[in-house]
């Protein structure tokens, strides 16, 4: 065969450092359309991008040639740069050191588009903690409580 083909489609998870609420309204309608042009300059196209003060979520497909490590690496740097330039309060902005990537089939796309579109409603109800330990645990991803955060 000589063409190399996939599609991998990737739900990334990730928050700013000690879930402070950093990402204001403000922030996140630029913040969104900077990672999807990030997605896009390393051949990752982004379907969705979403999140709230908190944190982002992030369904991309995945390009064959990069590692979600190395995807990580260059879409969490970045995007704190450039978080950085947005004013004082923003000029001390990180992101967690970790992150949650899960793989997503084609089939429930849509379903994970409308889930992070509905970012803000969903969590009336409910922490980042408690989404994201859900995600682990619908994923089946064993974790310890107390590596998860920082």
């Amino acid at each position: 065969m000589p063409q190399s083909l996939s599609r991998i489609l990737i739900h990334l998870v990730f928050s700013a450092k000690n879930r402070e609420r950093m990402l204001t309204p403000a922030i996140q309608t630029e913040l969104h359309p900077y990672l999807a042009v990030t997605l896009d300059n390393i051949q990752c196209p982004s379907l969705q991008i979403g999140g709230i003060e908190d944190h982002v979520h992030l369904l991309f497909d995945l390009s064959r040639t990069i590692t979600i490590a190395d995807l990580v690496e260059t879409v969490k740097t970045s995007s704190s740069k450039w978080i950085k330039t947005k004013g004082a309060k923003s000029s001390d902005f990180h992101w967690q050191s970790g992150y949650g990537a899960f793989s997503v089939s084609q089939s429930d796309a849509n379903e994970v588009v409308n889930y992070i579109r509905n970012q803000a409603r969903h969590h009336q109800k409910m922490t980042f903690q408690d989404e994201y330990r859900r995600l682990l645990e619908r994923y089946q991803v064993a974790f310890e409580e107390r590596y998860v955060w920082d």
